[in-house]
């Protein structure tokens, strides 16, 4: 094959690559210049409005200032004229059938709910109308007159509540006929909308859960509801912030979209390249080299992209072609690229959109969202690169070649020491430092900060402009060495101040998230327009105004892909929010906590694998941020609730982040992942067989949540920083243990004995608790006459666990377990006093008198009337960590064996 068809066909590769990503993320469509320009332009409005939103300057001038309706109406009408505009209607006979026949289906069910309060035929006409518009004919290359129609009406729907709030506040629930013909018209476009920038799946959910909301008198008698008219419909799903204008869209207007054009800026500045070439420098000369490096690179880049295709291009173009010459065939290395392309959506600290939805419904600050995803991310990237480690391994791998030779070890250990010593100076100096220019000078501070801050920026210009940018211009091309680590990594240094920033105001200064993505993506426009000119004057290029300008342009770039990549996520938010607006309207959640109880047998392990495999088959259609949003609606409280009645106390942050694990699986399950399709169109390999070589790799991603689930300390519930160290580390060596099991290699080969003894041993250090307790109980149940001796008993910090049986909300009977907090006191019967808990005895049968307000009684659910089962009273139970013992014996049995038949097979004459 000649250099011109490698040529064609590496272009060819990268144009279908580049199809692929706009298809998923930014929009396909390619109608002309004209279009192009009215897109980019809408986009940076869109982009510029959000900015205005999330400053302090509308207040500050006492002008544009919007609520949070009102700001949410403009984000929808932003994304909706946007999906009509950028992404072409898909056009298969299936397609094409779902768009006619979702308007005519839904708008049918909503005339059939009108009765009285609205006339049917108007609501008949709509859908009819909406049905022909998506049904007619049209081209990629050009928008139809139906489409500018479907534009303008979509975005005046969405923008409705904005254009007129007072009105609508002034008729709270007394919708008129307008009210009724755009909430109507709103909803069934949000649909093509929605059908048209993230596919079919979530289309078929929402309109499910409408048919339910409309038909809930003929469901079946576990599910039924007295279904709601159509007034109910459309105040609680269009004309309030119960369902499209709800939590998720409001979540996405006021953090999401900031932190997603962070990342879109913070790429056109270069950091996606820089962090790239870091990773490349470092870890490229290791046993399977470029692969650890693709790790590595994505963790970074997922502080960039929140999308898993964007960040498998962003990444993939480079370390895939890499992979590929150490030896990785082509599924292999796209499956390398997806796993850990994916995992960026769960790295803190910034996450996934989702993440941020957990602050609303978990009702946590996002600070603690990240102290608790935190050690399950760092290690799923350790096992990762421990799982490439071992396919390097058993194929005998190496690494590509270094650029330089280095010293001996110890002056490297030496340097390590030193970089991390001066690391944590500077930190202490910037810590305490902050801590003195507030108090000094007050108001002005921020003022003082932001010189200080520009003066070290200027500085790291300075020092990075004595090396080349480093980059890979062809990486199928013959590679002769790596880019020297020193320069590479000084040479875009200042690329870490936004970030730094961004995790300051979050962690430190705890300002909201969307407040905090506010000052670093300002930070990072003040970077896109100065960065250029500076570079050129330190290395003395000249050409100023020519850097200056190219600053502009990559600034209004970043503004454009910013909001071209928020248009699946306001979309799918607003559209999620028709399935979270239909579960509160009808009550579903609770009456689903009964399906799923009958199913799963009350076994809350079987709860979980139900909970895991409807994320994966949700997934399979729905973007992470809706999966996370309809799953954690419908199974999270079912979990929590399940767990009090299996004696085990589920946090509700640990639920949530178990559906968000099983939400980001979506991208890699075949045999619809479409970052596995991603990465196959740039490995050149088989789509499915890299998914399902991907989905083997983050089999540790998938285990993660069940172990956390029952060991909270992964989590850093109420642990210590001693302690949490000793999590990280045993977990860690527990998830290498579980991956050389799953690869089948440790050090060597390993035999089905050895994996099933290296599993078994993972999970004793993952969980010491599970065998402990069966070993030696922790608790001893006790009548209930015996709770004031158990309270007494109960050591200082810990609750007192009791059996409760009484009604839950729906007038059902249950038993569960309730944790109350006791406060030191001298005798049991004062600590249940202070506790605010009041007992009185029903013949043989002991009831809870009062649980009074406010009290830890009432905080714990304990209420009047109900029964106390049985105490737990709490027992001497020696050290959990005993289990490792035995785990660590076994451990050294399966090295022992592995390293004598390492050391036959060494010892082996070699053919000649």
């Amino acid at each position: 094959m000649d250099s011109g068809d490698t040529a064609d066909r590496q272009a060819k590769s990268q144009a279908e690559i580049d199809e692929l990503v706009a298809t998923a993320d930014t929009g396909a469509r390619s109608a002309g210049p004209v279009i192009g320009r009215l897109i980019a332009g809408i986009a940076l409005a869109w982009s510029l409005f959000q900015l205005w939103f999330a400053s302090p300057l509308p207040f500050a001038l006492g002008i544009g200032v919007f609520n949070d309706t009102e700001a949410r109406s403009i984000h929808l009408a932003f994304a909706v004229v946007l999906a009509f505009l950028a992404f072409p209607p898909v056009r298969s006979g299936f397609q094409t059938t779902l768009a006619a026949g979702v308007p005519l289906v839904v708008g049918g069910l909503l005339a059939l709910s009108a009765g009285n309060t609205f006339p049917a035929w108007v609501v008949l006409l709509i859908a009819v109308a909406v049905a022909v518009a998506c049904a007619l004919p049209t081209r990629n290359d050009r928008i139809a007159v139906q489409e500018w129609v479907m534009i303008a009406v979509g975005g005046f729907c969405s923008a409705y509540l904005f254009l007129f709030y007072t009105e609508l506040a002034d008729r709270v629930g007394q919708p008129i006929f307008m009210d009724y013909v755009v909430s109507i018209a709103g909803l069934l476009l949000l649909l093509e909308a929605t059908r048209r920038s993230l596919g079919p799946a979530l289309v078929v959910v929402a309109s499910l859960f409408l048919v339910y909301t409309v038909l809930g008198q003929y469901m079946p008698e576990i599910i039924a509801h007295k279904g709601n008219n159509l007034r109910e419909i459309i105040n609680h799903h269009w004309i309030t912030t119960e369902g499209v204008f709800g939590i998720a869209l409001g979540v996405s207007t006021s953090f999401v979209f900031l932190f997603v054009l962070f990342g879109a800026l913070l790429d056109k500045a270069g950091a996606g390249n820089y962090f790239i070439q870091v990773a490349f420098s470092l870890m490229g000369h290791m046993k399977g080299g470029p692969a650890k490096a693709a790790v590595v690179s994505s963790a970074m880049t997922g502080l960039i992209s929140g999308s898993s295709i964007a960040n498998v291009v962003t990444t993939g173009t480079f370390t895939i072609p890499l992979m590929k010459k150490v030896g990785f065939s082509a599924e292999k290395a796209g499956a390398v690229e997806v796993a850990s392309s994916v995992n960026g959506q769960i790295m803190p600290p910034v996450m996934g959109a989702a993440a941020f939805l957990m602050v609303e419904y978990v009702g946590i600050p996002y600070f603690d969202v990240v102290k608790h995803a935190i050690l399950p991310a760092a290690i799923s990237y350790i096992a990762l690169v421990y799982i490439v480690h071992l396919e390097a391994a058993k194929a005998g791998m190496e690494g590509l070649p270094r650029a330089y030779e280095p010293g001996p070890i110890l002056r490297r250990l030496v340097g390590f020491v030193f970089g991390v010593l001066v690391l944590c100076a500077v930190s202490f100096a910037v810590y305490y430092g902050m801590g003195w220019i507030k108090p000094t000078f007050g108001a002005a501070a921020p003022y003082v900060v932001f010189v200080l801050l520009t003066v070290v920026y200027v500085g790291l210009v300075a020092f990075g402009s004595r090396y080349p940018e480093p980059r890979i211009e062809n990486p199928n091309a013959p590679v002769t060495s790596l880019p020297l680590p020193g320069p590479t990594i000084k040479s875009g240094l200042h690329f870490i101040l936004p970030v730094v920033v961004l995790v300051w105001a979050l962690m430190v200064e705890r300002l909201s998230p969307g407040l905090s993505a506010f000052w670093a993506s300002a930070f990072m426009i003040f970077i896109l327009l100065t960065q250029r000119p500076l570079f050129a004057v330190f290395r003395r290029e000249g050409a100023l105004p020519a850097a200056a300008r190219r600053g502009w342009d990559e600034l209004i770039e970043g503004l454009i892909a910013g909001a071209r990549n928020m248009i699946g996520i306001g979309i799918a938010t607003a559209t999620a929010g028709i399935i979270v607006g239909a579960v509160s309207q009808t009550g579903v959640g609770s009456a689903l906590a009964d399906v799923v109880e009958v199913l799963s047998g009350g076994n809350l392990l079987a709860i979980l694998f139900l909970t895991a495999i409807l994320s994966l088959i949700l997934g399979m259609g729905l973007p992470t941020t809706a999966n996370y949003i309809v799953v954690s609606a419908l199974l999270a409280p079912v979990i929590v609730t399940l767990g009090q009645e299996n004696g085990l106390i589920v946090p509700l942050i640990a639920v949530h982040l178990f559906v968000f694990y099983f939400g980001i699986m979506a991208d890699v399950t075949p045999p619809v992942g479409l970052a596995s399709f991603a990465a196959a169109a740039v490995s050149g390999g088989d789509p499915i067989r890299t998914g399902l070589v991907a989905f083997f790799y983050s089999l540790r991603t998938a285990a993660l949540p069940f172990l956390f689930i029952f060991n909270t300390d992964l989590l850093l519930i109420d642990v210590d920083l001693l302690h949490g160290i000793f999590v990280f580390i045993t977990a860690t060596i527990a998830m290498l243990l579980f991956a050389a099991a799953t690869q089948g290699w440790f050090l060597t080969r390993t035999r089905y004995w050895e994996a099933a003894a290296l599993l078994l041993i993972a999970f004793t250090i993952f969980r010491p608790g599970f065998w402990m307790d069966m070993v030696s109980p922790p608790f001893i149940e006790r009548d209930p006459s015996e709770i004031a001796l158990a309270a007494q008993n109960t050591p200082a910090g810990e609750p007192l666990r009791l059996r409760i049986r009484g009604l839950d909300d729906v007038g059902d009977t249950k038993e569960w377990v309730v944790l109350l907090p006791l406060q030191d006191a001298s005798t049991g019967e004062e600590k249940l006093e202070n506790a605010g808990l009041l007992l009185r005895t029903d013949g043989d049968k002991t009831l809870v008198d009062d649980a009074t307000y406010g009290s830890a009684a009432k905080e714990a659910g304990l209420d009047w009337d109900q029964e106390i089962v049985r105490v737990l009273r709490p027992v001497d139970q020696p050290s959990k960590y005993l289990m490792f013992l035995p785990a660590l014996a076994v451990l050294a049995l399966v090295v022992f064996l592995q390293r004598r038949r390492v050391a036959s097979v060494q010892g082996k004459p070699q053919a000649a």
